[in-house]
């Protein structure tokens, strides 16, 4: 293990970069903290290339002898953290290789999710669904910290796809395109298990012309007083139907 005292170090400098989305991709890197999400990624292969600790975190290092482990004063932590209290644990992983097109299966398009929030706990149920695809259209990075911590580390179980609209229609195949709308959409029994839920932005849905160029369109029925579901509880009830 290594200690590093200097906040200028250049080992901190380049960690802290990865906080922005074009020095994610530019390194190839993500960052992940606490215990939890870590060792769930790294259960799921995702290469972790330095494990960050403090003096009250550091027996986790004895966990990857395979990884550089670096030893930080909180205070450094801290600003290499994302999260307002640091859990003292941080990890750099090598993103993965993109998945090819070819790969696609069912699961989950997210189409304009912004908030990382949704967008992790979405990945998180195509995950525990058994699902195997995720495909991010425009919205927020899918490897964005606060995305990975809300996957609890799931985004690593997934093949994640990044591409435009007009993409997925030109390449999907077979498989079918169910966009999950708030009103007029036909039963969830209806889903087509050959199928990727079609999911919107929070604020605003899915573009029309992206809705009218979907195989299908499904409501959830809600016989409560409630005027719609948030984005990512619908789409997690809608994975849930498709997986069963």
């Amino acid at each position: 293990m290594i200690s590093i005292e200097s906040p200028q170090n250049q080992l901190i400098k380049k960690v802290k970069k990865l906080h922005y989305s074009k020095h994610r991709h530019i390194a190839n890197q993500f960052i992940a903290e606490g215990m939890r999400t870590i060792s769930t990624l790294v259960e799921n292969n995702a290469k972790l290339e330095y494990l960050f600790v403090t003096e009250q975190t550091q027996e986790v290092a004895s966990f990857y002898e395979d990884t550089e482990c670096v030893l930080l004063p909180e205070s450094i932590m801290a600003s290499i953290s994302t999260n307002k209290t640091p859990s003292g644990i941080f990890g750099v992983f090598a993103m993965p290789k993109k998945p090819q097109i070819s790969t696609l299966t069912s699961g989950a398009v997210l189409a304009q999710v912004s908030d990382p929030g949704n967008m992790g706990t979405l990945i998180r149920t195509t995950a525990a669904m058994g699902l195997n695809s995720v495909v991010c259209i425009e919205g927020v990075d899918p490897w964005h910290p606060k995305v990975v911590q809300s996957s609890a580390g799931a985004i690593a179980a997934v093949n994640v796809f990044q591409m435009d609209w007009q993409t997925l229609i030109d390449n999907k195949g077979d498989i079918k395109l169910a966009a999950l709308v708030v009103e007029e959409g036909a039963e969830p029994s209806t889903i087509d298990k050959n199928s990727l839920i079609v999911i919107g932005n929070e604020a605003n849905g899915l573009p029309r012309n992206w809705s009218a160029t979907c195989n299908q369109q499904i409501t959830l029925p809600m016989p409560g007083h409630t005027e719609s579901l948030n984005a990512a509880v619908a789409g997690s009830i809608a994975l849930y139907l498709l997986a069963n």
